[in-house]
């Protein structure tokens, strides 16, 4: 099976043997690939340049099994110059793509949120919304729905409450259980409304978040964290 001119964002890339790459691609069309760029690494390869992350292309590949070969790429947009936070927020959305989404499955949808959230890492600052709004999206595309607004039993949440949020059955009031993140109701509407401006809200959503990552993907280890921490500490 041949397919021609997919638009398709590159993941990461692996070396295979002595000349030529794995490829780990986002496409439109067919979600998640493994595709073989044969002779890649050689220096004049005509697809070495174009096995970038963070760019849009068009691509064309063959074959039916888990691992497909790339034929040819081509640019279909503007390279979007992801820088310092940006640029590790955006490998951090590559890896749990890998890690958390099954190959072979399309989700245009989430394909074209993805392409959003890249524009907008490019052009914003505003890395906590990016960043959760992409997780929770990410969550709700593999069928784990992230509840903000009501408590396990269906109560509207309140706003000046304390809560414990635990993964797959949601919030719930202190004394029902010890397990999962402690917070407030306001930080669960906060993140509802996309609103992390208030310290709290985004230290407690980012808490959040990370603790349903971690449940939902097993136990895979993500290497972005530790940019992450780089990062953080050298900001201090």
């Amino acid at each position: 099976m041949r397919f021609d001119d997919q638009n398709i964002y590159i993941l990461h890339t692996y070396p295979f043997k002595e000349t030529s790459l794995l490829v780990e691609i986002f496409s439109e069309n067919y979600g998640r690939l493994s595709l073989l760029a044969k002779g890649a690494r050689r220096p004049r390869s005509l697809l070495r340049g174009y096995l970038q992350p963070f760019q849009q292309v068009q691509a064309t590949w063959s074959g039916d099994g888990d691992l497909k070969t790339l034929f040819s790429v081509e640019w279909t947009s503007k390279y979007l110059g992801l820088q310092d936070q940006g640029l590790v927020c955006g490998f951090y959305m590559n890896e749990l793509i890998i890690k958390m989404l099954s190959k072979d499955e399309p989700i245009q949808s989430f394909f074209n949120f993805y392409h959003t959230c890249l524009q907008k890492l490019s052009s914003s600052n505003d890395y906590e919304k990016i960043l959760r709004s992409f997780e929770i999206k990410l969550l709700e595309e593999l069928g784990y729905q992230v509840k903000l607004l009501e408590d396990e039993d269906g109560n509207e949440i309140i706003t000046n409450q304390l809560y414990r949020f635990e993964a797959e059955y949601g919030a719930s009031l202190l004394e029902k259980t010890n397990n999962g993140i402690k917070l407030r109701g306001k930080t669960l509407k906060d993140m509802a409304n996309d609103d992390y401006q208030d310290p709290v809200t985004a230290k407690e959503s980012k808490l959040l978040m990370r603790y349903l990552i971690n449940f939902y993907m097993g136990n895979n280890i993500l290497k972005t964290k530790e940019l992450f921490l780089k990062n953080e500490t050298e900001r201090k």
